[in-house]
């Protein structure tokens, strides 16, 4: 599962906006940011890879101000905790999301070569502040991955709230391994948010092993 996911957050950090204004659909934001972000990357690609750092620090320019950090981390938190955290808190496990992030899938978009994606026509009008957005990605393999983004618009700038890829919620994903960490360290809040980068590093591994294992 989690190969696909890393898959599928390829598609995530391919495509995510750049920037938006209130005149332009979340169909049209996706769009044009696939043209800039793989642009960016094709240009730039062999610094990268030679410089991962460099890549992460462009991605988290890129992405931060575009990713509703706030509605996600609260998301993951579920009410449940995210009403005792402290604004100091909830600050830190922003950061500390956007960046293992950043870090976990950021070689994943590096492995990028020329998949087929393809922006899904609208069925239904935007309306109201959120929308979905499907796209299909069709590997070197010819396997067809489905991508559903949940996009928000927040004082009329169009952004991430969550995503489906094949299948698996990701923000459920994040919610089942929140509520693991916080029983694992005893219902220690900062000690699961400072974690939290461990936690992604070992789901990570943990791919890793599996994919050289041929799973």
């Amino acid at each position: 599962m989690l190969t696909v996911l890393r898959r599928g957050f390829l598609v995530l950090l391919a495509l995510m906006p750049l920037f938006a204004t209130a005149s332009t659909t979340p169909h049209q934001v996706v769009q044009q940011t696939t043209d800039n972000l793989l642009g960016d990357l094709k240009k730039n690609k062999a610094a990268y890879k030679s410089n991962p750092q460099a890549f992460y620090d462009a991605l988290d320019r890129i992405l931060g101000p575009v990713v509703d950090a706030d509605g996600i981390s609260r998301s993951i938190m579920t009410v449940k905790y995210s009403h005792k955290a402290t604004p100091e808190q909830m600050t830190r496990f922003q950061e500390n999301f956007k960046r293992s992030l950043m870090q976990f899938y950021g070689n994943a978009l590096l492995e990028y070569n020329n998949q087929d994606i393809r922006v899904l026509p609208s069925s239904v009008p935007v309306e109201g502040d959120r929308a979905s957005v499907g796209m299909e990605v069709r590997d070197t393999q010819g396997t067809v991955y489905p991508v559903s983004y949940t996009m928000v618009n927040k004082q009329g700038q169009w952004m991430l709230r969550n995503v489906i890829i094949n299948g698996i919620n990701i923000g459920k994903l994040f919610r089942d391994q929140f509520a693991e960490s916080m029983q694992r360290n005893g219902q220690n809040l900062d000690k699961t948010i400072d974690g939290w980068a461990d936690v992604v590093a070992k789901a990570k591994d943990s791919e890793e092993g599996k994919k050289a294992a041929g799973q």
